[in-house]
């Protein structure tokens, strides 16, 4: 049971923190889609404390996206102290503590997966911000930093007694990036050194792969990330195979366009146009995956900076489309 604060759901199904994703409307296009807790993109502590526009943006929630999470990270104690009062001004549900990134530039100054380096250190990190904010925290991190230092179990047991409410585990190390297979398996082992629920992340890239990952792990929740940018439907769908062991619907062509067109009016709620529309391009390939004629389609849509003419285009799209799928059923 993913037991945080006023969250209270078994097998809870989380989007997972990822920059220059889960924005706003992406995060609210996941919860209409099923998600139970969506967390905003990381949010850098020195970047708060100096009060950088850009960072500063990050922190802003809505309503109707709760449960909601932000993560913050950074290497240095009294700056994610600061960070993390900052950020309780805006009343997320949860503030999670990044100790999990891996990509150089942030591990290797001791934020993200660089705690896994000094665990006494990441301990007092965990108690400071507990101490300072009365919003429940959570850590998301890493088996360890690399195979000769899997540090989980002494990780886990320090972060619980440094008031951590729910721990969220990458079952790679930061070595490994996203390579390999996850190790599942180390959750339940987790489990075995604490009360406090644990969340298993890594190499969830299918509806399919979510009941295992609960079956193989016996983790309380389980955190998706590039698995939701390709298909923002595996919530949808793993709900329904959590509940009946089947799909009933596929994700047809019609779905596809309707919500890449849905998710792009979401985004220019929150942006101009072409602020919106450039970085929305990374989402067409998942959208119109395997769709006949897909890849002149997602050609023709890096063109556009306006919605109008993808519109055209999409709903010209769509009504093709209409008459391919009927032509090939006789």
């Amino acid at each position: 049971m993913f037991n945080v604060g006023n969250i209270n759901i078994d097998k809870a199904l989380l989007l997972a923190p990822m920059e220059d994703v889960t924005d706003i409307a992406y995060r609210r296009l996941c919860k209409e889609l099923g998600a139970d807790v969506v967390y905003t993109e990381f949010v850098n502590s020195d970047g708060l404390i100096r009060k950088n526009k850009k960072t500063r943006k990050k922190l802003e929630i809505t309503e109707q996206e709760r449960p909601v999470g932000i993560q913050i990270y950074g290497g240095n104690l009294e700056p994610m102290i600061e960070a993390a009062a900052i950020v309780e001004e805006e009343q997320p549900d949860i503030i999670d503590i990044n100790a999990g990134c891996w990509v150089k530039k942030v591990a290797r100054r001791g934020a993200g997966a660089g705690l896994l380096l000094d665990p006494p250190f990441m301990q007092q990190m965990v108690s400071e911000i507990v101490k300072r904010v009365n919003i429940p925290v959570t850590v998301k991190t890493r088996l360890g930093w690399d195979w000769e230092n899997i540090l989980i179990l002494e990780v886990a047991k320090r972060v619980e007694d440094a008031g951590a409410k729910a721990l969220t585990i990458h079952c790679r190390t930061r070595a490994d990036a996203h390579d390999g297979s996850p190790a599942w398996e180390w959750i339940q082992k987790v489990k075995e050194v604490v009360s406090i629920p644990i969340g298993v992340n890594g190499g969830i890239m299918s509806s399919e792969d979510v009941p295992r990952a609960f079956d193989e792990s016996g983790a309380d929740a389980a955190m998706i990330a590039r698995g939701a940018i390709q298909h923002p439907w595996i919530f949808r769908e793993a709900k329904e195979l959590l509940k009946t062991g089947s799909i009933s619907k596929e994700v047809n062509h019609e779905e596809r366009i309707k919500t890449a067109l849905k998710h792009l009016r979401y985004a220019l709620e929150e942006k101009e146009e072409r602020p919106a529309i450039i970085p929305f391009r990374k989402y067409w390939s998942g959208y119109l995956k395997g769709l006949h004629h897909a890849s002149s389609i997602r050609q023709e849509l890096m063109k556009y900076e306006t919605y109008d003419p993808i519109e055209d285009l999409l709903l010209n799209y769509l009504h093709e489309l209409d008459k391919y799928y009927e032509s090939i059923k006789t």
